[in-house]
């Protein structure tokens, strides 16, 4: 799997909880709905942004150093 899929799948895999969490929150929305978010939904949403940053800048010196040995 390349970097740039791999980039891809986890930014829609995280799309997809976060669409499942907001359909939690309809029926779950109590202080502890707003404890895990904050505790556990908040940093994993930082954390996969810049997962992907870092995954795009790595997808884009791959690339380079495959360019320049060809």
């Amino acid at each position: 799997m390349s970097l740039g899929s791999s980039r891809a799948r986890l930014t829609g895999l995280t799309r997809e909880l976060m669409a499942h969490w907001q359909e939690t929150k309809e029926t779950w929305d109590d202080a502890k709905s707003a404890e895990f978010e904050a505790r556990f939904l908040t940093p994993l949403t930082a954390a996969v942004d810049r997962a992907s940053e870092a995954l795009e800048h790595l997808d884009e010196l791959v690339n380079k150093v495959r360019k320049d040995c060809e």
